[in-house]
């Protein structure tokens, strides 16, 4: 059934107003979308932050009092066939010089640190590090070789 003229006056002159309406919903949309965004965005701030925090409490914990200290030195896995590697694993703080007997890769101070070994036989690797005040630490283990 066809619309009477009295009925497109009508949704006329309704128009303007359901217009304004549609554009009201969506600027309260907008605004509901970004005021969520920017709330989600301060949260994420301060959690970094307070992540931020906490790691730097802990790192001042484990380095602040400026004593040489190996933190890690271990393999894994701790057996191997012949021919197989194994990863060697160490973490050193406040150390100037890092040395591994027997000497298989470039070693360097760092806080976390691993590389591939394949020793033919069983080999004990000793860790030694010192610091600028002439101190040294040293630990050692043996990857046994099957």
């Amino acid at each position: 059934m066809p619309a009477g003229p009295d009925s497109v006056r009508t949704i006329r002159k309704l128009l303007p107003f359901v217009s304004a309406g549609v554009a009201l919903a969506a600027l309260y949309m907008a605004y509901v979308f970004v005021s969520r965004w920017q709330e989600n965005r301060r949260l994420e701030s301060a959690a970094a932050e307070a992540a931020r925090a906490k790691a730097q409490r802990e790192i001042s914990a484990i380095y602040g009092d400026g004593k040489l200290r190996i933190l890690d030195f271990y393999v894994a896995p701790g057996i191997i066939s012949h021919g197989q590697k194994a990863l060697v694993c160490y973490g050193v703080v406040n150390a100037s010089s890092v040395r591994l007997e027997p000497a298989v890769e470039r070693m360097y101070p760092a806080i976390s640190r691993c590389f591939a070994v394949a020793p033919p036989h069983d080999t004990r690797y000793t860790l030694t590090v010192g610091d600028a005040q002439g101190h040294t630490a040293t630990e050692s283990f043996v990857l046994q070789v099957k």
